[in-house]
Order: structure tokens, then sequence, then C-alpha cells
């Protein structure tokens, strides 16, 4: 038993509730916001090598035995997952320093930052379907003070609607956690995929898994659950929607994987047949929203929909290619999205506005952006050799494989509508005619390009080092696909 598996939700907690004893001493914040982060990576990388090494850890509370104890489990997939969201933080919280303005600082800023993240790493550990629910709320909270945060009449608005999805979600949630603790006697997840087989009342189980599919669907966003995402992504500052584009919406989509790989997997012909169907309702929508808009920052929000699509549709094909290919595009889409989110708040930064229509010629004044914004574009549609290329392709193949060839091909012509989208504003904004510029510091401009510049890059990497980034997928789609490797790590712990 290795208590590694704790450390990157204990640390941004504690540094969490420091941060909050000196609110308005900013260069304290800043700095003990960065080594809270700092730290909390340095944990995951410690926890990433001695899960690649010695297997699944798992830890139960309280000193009772699972399924008694409270389990926490960290896999490749969940260690994969943690290592990207403390690492999109990190980032993000270097480009909130110039951007996010001292009086949101002083405000609570940083400690509502790390309380998301140990809600956010919390819910990729827990082995228990109960405390996915608490850690979740976790975020939830940290997420309704972010989304309001600076007080401006568009994030008021949008934050109501945002508040009343996630009060009816969480009150679904508690109702398909009490079903399912009714018909099994057990929440925890290990325990759930030993003893769900065993129960002859299908009919009962496939309906809490369509229930739980729904809960997941509000958080995921996934179609016709999506609709209010555009708007209340749209209110809060770019560096707030960085973390909620590249983090929220993935605890969705890991709750989803996690649930419907390990236990939810007696009425497959349905269920994942259902998963499939709306995995692919889900790419079209967002297809829809990024090619009607010609607002900035709406087309990459919609691009965040049809991220969750493809995702999804790996992942309900239930073979080795369709699940690695999931895993991979999960962990690209959290750094691609982040990155591509942060690209586009300099741009509305450097012209005043998020209208595409107002842009233009940027190429000629910032060329080095406009190269890497071209790259993070390219990334983000899948062009070989960048990092949406291999993860995409497996879940192509896994269509192919399966018995959804349909939905491969629709995930490869909709390839083209998000490449056109995102080129869509690298023409608008950086060729043509020269549009009107808002003047800003060298410096002000370089501490917000700088650590986006090395996101991309890093993306980058992935792509262009997916062999050697593969076997800690194939690791983390071997426990999805053999959930005996889950089950055995945690109950025989």
């Amino acid at each position: 038993m290795s208590n590694l598996a704790l450390f990157p939700i204990v640390i941004p907690l504690i540094f969490a509730a420091i941060l909050m004893l000196f609110p308005k001493k900013l260069s304290m914040q800043r700095t003990v916001a960065i080594v809270g982060v700092s730290a909390t990576l340095v944990s995951a990388l410690f926890l990433f090598s001695k899960v690649s090494t010695d297997g699944i850890q798992a830890v139960t509370l309280g000193s009772w035995p699972a399924p008694f104890g409270i389990s926490m489990v960290s896999d490749m997939l969940s260690v994969l997952l943690v290592l990207s969201s403390t690492l999109v933080t990190l980032f993000v919280l270097f480009y909130s320093i110039p951007t996010i303005g001292v009086k949101r600082e002083q405000s609570y800023y940083y400690p509502a930052v790390l309380f998301l993240m140990t809600g956010v790493n919390g819910a990729f550990t827990t082995g228990d379907i109960f405390n996915l629910f608490v850690f979740i709320e976790v975020l939830l909270m940290a997420s309704y003070a972010l989304i309001v945060h600076g007080g401006e009449k568009p994030q008021l608005r949008e934050s109501i609607k945002y508040l009343l999805v996630n009060i009816i979600s969480s009150a679904l949630f508690v109702s398909a956690v009490a079903y399912l603790y009714s018909v099994t006697g057990t929440l925890n997840m290990a325990d759930l995929a030993v003893k769900i087989p065993e129960i002859e009342a299908v009919g009962i189980l496939t309906v809490i898994a369509v229930l739980f599919l729904v809960v997941f669907g509000f958080k995921a966003a996934i179609f016709p659950l999506y609709f209010w995402l555009p708007g209340s992504y749209f209110a809060p500052p770019m560096a707030i929607l960085a973390l909620f584009g590249a983090l929220l919406t993935k605890v969705g989509v890991y709750a989803i994987m996690r649930t419907y790989t390990l236990f939810f997997t007696m009425n497959i012909g349905f269920t994942h047949e259902l998963l499939a169907i709306i995995a692919i309702l889900t790419i079209l929508a967002g297809c829809i929203g990024a090619l009607a808009y010609f607002d900035v920052k709406k087309i990459i929000i919609y691009n965040i929909i049809i991220a969750v699509g493809v995702i999804l549709f790996g992942i309900s094909q239930m073979n080795e290619a369709g699940v690695e290919g999931s895993i991979f595009y999960l962990v690209h889409d959290m750094l691609i999205k982040a990155a591509l989110f942060l690209l586009v708040g300099i741009l509305t930064v450097i012209f005043g506005t998020s209208d595409l229509r107002k842009m233009g010629g940027l190429i000629k004044s910032y060329p080095l952006f406009g190269w890497t914004f071209l790259i993070a574009a390219f990334g983000l549609a899948g062009i070989p050799p960048l990092s949406g290329f291999p993860g995409k392709l497996l879940i192509v193949q896994g269509g192919f494989e399966g018995t959804h060839f349909w939905g491969s091909l629709v995930i490869l012509a909709t390839s083209l509508l998000v490449l056109l989208s995102v080129v869509r504003i690298f023409i608008y904004a950086f060729w043509g005619e020269p549009a009107k510029i808002v003047s800003i510091d060298r410096k002000h401009y370089l501490s917000m390009f700088v650590p986006t510049a090395i996101l991309v890059a890093l993306t980058v990497v992935l792509g262009a080092g997916a062999e050697l980034f593969m076997p800690f997928v194939s690791d983390a789609g071997e426990v999805l696909l053999n959930p005996s490797l889950y089950i055995d790590a945690v109950l025989k712990e």
C-alpha cells in the first residue's frame, strides 16, 4: 500500500487553505500558488513513476479494508489524467498573473484554483462512486466561485444557468448512487465490478447505467445535455475558461469511461450502442456550433463538445484500439484545449474583441504567435504528426474493427470541419488587411505568450513522441479492458 496516491489531492488542499489566510498579499498569493501546484506536479510525477514500475496503487482510508473503507486508486489512466490536469493548472497560473487582474487576484482567485484542482485530482483517483460525487461537488463549488469571480454582469447571468444545471445533475447523481446501492449493497467500484455480474436483474441495472450516463453526460456536455456549456463558458475571463475547457468536462468523460468499462458492462448491446449514437450526435452538434459562430471563444468552446464525442465514441467500441485511442485523445485534448484558449486570450487582448470579423493582418507584427496558433490548430484537427493524430487514428480504427464503421466515417469527415473552424480563425486574424490593434507592452505580451507557447510545444512533443508515450496508454487501456486487474489491486490490498 502506498499513500502516494493521496499527495496530488492533499497538497493543493493544504496550499489552498494556506492561501485563504492572506488574500491581499499579492506576491505571496502568486508565489505560494505556484509552489503549491509545482509540489503537486512533483508528487504526481513520483506517483506516475511508482504506477509504471509497480502497477496499480490502492490505499484504503481509516484502517477499514475494502470495500468497507474509502478506497483511493491510482492506475495508469488515473495518474496520466492527474499529471495532465496539474500541468495545465500550472501553465494557467503563469498565464493568470499578467491577465486575471489584481482585483480578482486579491479576491481568493488562487485558493479557488487550488480547490478546483483538489476536486479534479480527487475525482480521477477515487475508487468509490459516492466519493466521486463528493470530489465532483468540491470542484463544482470552486467552479461556482470562479465563474462569478469579478462580478461582471454576463458572469452573474450565466452563473445562474450553470448553477441550476449542476444542482439538478447533482440531485440526479445522488438518486442514481442510492439506486445503485439499493440493488448491489456496495459503492466501492471494484466491489461493484464483482457484484453486478452476479445480479440477474439486468433490466434494472441497465436503467441505472442510463441514469448515470445522464448524470455524467451533464458534466461532460454530451448531446443533448450540452446546452448550458457555450453560454456558461463564454462568461468568465480566459484563464478561468482555459481551466474549465481543459478540465471540467473531462471529469464527466472520465466518469463515463470508468463506469462503462469497469461495471456497466452487463448489457453492452444496448448501453454502449446508445453511447456510440450519442457520441456521434455530440460531434455533429459541436461541428454545427463551431462553424456557425464568428466569435473566437465560441468556436473553441464548441470544439470542446466535438472532442467529448470523439473520446466517448472510442470508449463505446470496447476494443483495444478504441479504448487506447480515447485515452491518448483525452490527454491530448486537455493540453491542446488549454493552449488554444490561452492563444485565443492573447488574440482578444491584442484586438480588444473576440469578434473574428474585426480582426486581420496580425502575422506581420506577431509572426511567431501566428505560426504557434497554426501548429495548435493543426494539432486540434489531428494533422500528423501532431498530438491529435495518434488518438483519433486509433479511435477510427476501433470503429472499423467494431460494428460502428459509420461512426468512424463521421469522425473522419468532421475532422475536416474541425480543421476548417480553427483555420478560419488563423485566416481571419492573421492574414488580410491589418485591423486596429491595442498597443500592449512587450513584457506583458511575452508573459502571456511564453507559457502558452511552451504548452503548445508539449503537445508537439506528445504527438511526435507518440511511440514513447504509447506503452503508458496501453497500460491504461489494459486496466479498462481487463477489470480484474483493478479489482485485484483494490480488494486484495
